[in-house]
């Protein structure tokens, strides 16, 4: 399919700043001029509610499968395009093409696309027993928020976004101020098929997002962020009782059984721990490892991360990055700081270059570390990961599940019996077996405790983003 996104010269000409305010976006791995992007204000995002406002009725009044074919062709532009679009947010994010990064993001934007076109959701006889019949049925909500984050700037714009227009209702969507020419360019790759209004893109920073949230406009806000910003915007948007999606931090532990093969789970381990250089809220972010396999654990996963190559996105053989911003890099900094203060043992990195102008961390391992140490207790969300030594699997429960946040863990083991007995004590929204991390268009996803609340993906993601009416008789 042909598209006027084909290069990326023409992807970033259609979305750069060309006149009013604006400011700078620099590619955190080199520090150089992407663009310049548009700042909008509260009358910006005031035409595109009124956009959206137009738009809704007659996306909604479509049937169900004509709005299912819109998703299947804006899968066949995104993939067009798919390209440009990995380069533009390898360049903006940091991510590098290959590897689970920005070729691996775009393609899964495409991929959710059709999933959520495709995603059965019949209308369900509740009651039909001779004296009373009953169907509950699924309608649009209207004006959905999307606010989405700076890590995976494109795909979890599409986990919002697609549901979203395949139950009827119009989006607008908020980029992070970190990563905006990914969601405007996103977005106009999308719109480049869609009906005009149904889907639009504000660029700005938190006060901007803060409007959307306090704004009676929008029936539903789905937000992915940090657990702060998710408790401001329950506060905010409790006037207008708006529906929330919230996905918020994660602070996931792996417990890996004595049972097991480490060279074998070294390579999976690595990667639940740092995917997207560690900055992913379901990442494996403290691993527990029983005392009898604990040494060879973290020696054959040192073994794999060492081999990992770091450096600049669009280099081919990169398959790590840098930080997208400087502010995660100086909370990454801070953590192993105190990990190395306190007497743990790097294993590996642990060394920044302070002064560089790219916001490389290098890949850090924190071995023997205390089971209290701030970098274990808090989200790191960056590639340093701390291995703490347990003797009993009971203690390994409690540790793992003694913090406020429970979005993903994992458990290890040979035993895949004991593993889903163990997995059942865990406090968290998901938990994988021999794998971290790993998500599915058609597996619910969703955290407990102050990870946030509500369900994405499949069929409970397209509830999530509708109304339930009954048709009673």
């Amino acid at each position: 399919m042909s598209t006027a996104f084909d290069t990326y010269q023409s992807l970033l000409a259609a979305i750069a700043a060309d006149g009013g305010p604006s400011r700078e976006v620099h590619d955190p791995a080199t520090g150089e001029l992407i663009a310049r992007v548009p700042i909008h204000d509260e009358t910006d995002l005031a035409h595109a509610i009124e956009r959206a406002r137009s738009a809704q009725p007659g996306w909604a009044a479509l049937s169900d499968e004509e709005r299912s074919a819109a998703l299947n062709r804006v899968a066949d532009v995104v993939e067009a395009a798919a390209e440009p679009l990995a380069e533009l947010l390898s360049r903006e994010q940091g991510k590098p093409l290959n590897g689970p990064n920005a070729r691996f993001e775009v393609g899964a934007c495409a991929a959710w696309l059709r999933a959520t076109a495709a995603t059965p959701l019949p209308v369900e006889v509740v009651v039909d027993d001779g004296d009373a019949y009953a169907e509950l049925h699924r309608r649009p909500i209207g004006l959905v928020a999307a606010i989405t984050p700076w890590n995976w700037p494109m795909m979890i714009a599409v986990w919002q976004i697609a549901p979203s227009l395949r139950m009827g209702n119009a989006v607008v969507a908020k980029p992070s101020e970190y990563t905006p020419l990914s969601g405007l360019a996103l977005t106009a790759v999308m719109n480049s098929v869609l009906p005009d209004g149904v889907l639009s893109t504000v660029v700005g920073d938190g006060a901007l997002g803060a409007a959307m949230t306090t704004s009676p406009a929008f029936g539903k806000i789905m937000f992915t962020g940090s657990t702060a910003t998710g408790k401001r915007i329950v506060q905010s948007s409790a006037d207008n009782l708006t529906r929330l999606t919230l996905e918020l931090g994660g602070n996931d532990a792996g417990i890996v059984l004595p049972d097991v093969d480490p060279a074998a789970i070294a390579q999976d381990l690595f990667w639940g721990a740092f995917i997207n250089t560690g900055q992913t809220c379901a990442a494996m972010k403290r691993l527990y490892v029983h005392e009898d396999v604990y040494d060879e654990v973290v020696a054959a996963l040192a073994e794999v991360a060492a081999a990992m190559p770091m450096g600049v996105g669009v280099d081919e053989q990169n398959v790590l990055g840098p930080l997208q911003n400087r502010m995660q890099f100086d909370v990454v900094d801070r953590l192993v700081e105190a990990a190395k203060s306190s007497g743990a043992r790097v294993v590996l990195g642990g060394d920044p270059d302070r002064g560089a102008v790219g916001n490389f961390y290098p890949t850090t391992l924190i071995a023997d570390i205390d089971p209290a140490n701030p970098l274990v207790l808090e989200e790191q969300f960056g590639p340093a990961l701390p291995i703490i030594r347990y003797h009993d699997v009971d203690e390994a429960i409690a540790l793992a599940n003694g913090v406020d946040v429970g979005l993903g863990a994992s458990v290890w083991s040979a035993d895949r019996a004991k593993a889903r007995d163990i997995a059942s004590r865990l406090q968290a929204g998901t938990v994988w077996i021999n794998s971290h991390g790993g998500v599915h268009p058609m597996i619910p996803f969703g955290g407990v405790k102050q990870s946030g609340y509500g369900l994405e993906f499949g069929a409970e993601g397209l509830k999530s983003v509708s109304v339930p009416q009954v048709i009673n008789g």
